[in-house]
């Protein structure tokens, strides 16, 4: 087993009960059936932090997510993610992206959003844009729920989505990851 740890390092359950100490946070271990996950409450929030695996039919892919139930009475959607070899040919047939005057920021992600002005004012905090920047692959949302298979939010309520490939075992990024985040104070009265 000490063999075993020298190779890969420690295990996801050592790390993510390592974070959970340091941020104050409530791991839970989901047993057999269930994945573990680290859940931090801040104010009316409650952040989730977790691992989910989707099939492509040949092979899995395991992403690391981290969500928030707020709500969102205006119903405000943005979408970040890095830019691909196919970034440019997409806004060359029309589609969206935000700039929002940061060079570099605007040069590597693709910002999207029903109000541009909310958005902008989001990222314009350099805090969040640093914590973002320094995440390799990232898609960062609004989602309306959880679709057919998740959890159903009430009316108003949405979810603050991270997900990246892979799973996460660097205490200070998923410490980076657990910092984002801005919207109302009141309690969406959901459980994930």
């Amino acid at each position: 087993m000490a063999g075993l740890r020298r190779m890969f390092g420690p295990s996801k359950k050592e790390i993510w009960r390592q974070l959970s100490s340091e941020i104050d946070a409530r791991y839970v271990d989901g047993g057999f059936w269930k994945g573990d996950k680290v859940q931090a409450v801040h104010d009316e929030w409650t952040v989730t932090l977790d691992t989910y695996t989707v099939s492509t039919g040949k092979t899995t892919v395991v992403f690391t997510r981290m969500r928030a139930p707020f709500v969102n009475p205006g119903g405000f959607r943005f979408t970040v993610y890095r830019k691909g070899m196919f970034s440019g040919i997409a806004k060359m047939l029309g589609m969206q992206d935000i700039e929002i005057g940061d060079e570099s920021f605007d040069r590597d992600f693709i910002v999207k959003s029903d109000d541009e002005m909310r958005v902008r004012e989001l990222l314009a905090n350099q805090r969040i844009r640093e914590l973002i920047a320094r995440q390799p692959h990232i898609e960062f949302t609004v989602k309306d729920d959880e679709g057919w298979f998740g959890v159903s939010f009430p009316e108003g309520v949405d979810e603050l989505h991270f997900k990246t490939v892979g799973v996460i075992k660097d205490v200070e990024r998923l410490d980076q990851l657990c910092r984002m985040g801005a919207a109302y104070k009141q309690s969406p009265d959901v459980a994930l």
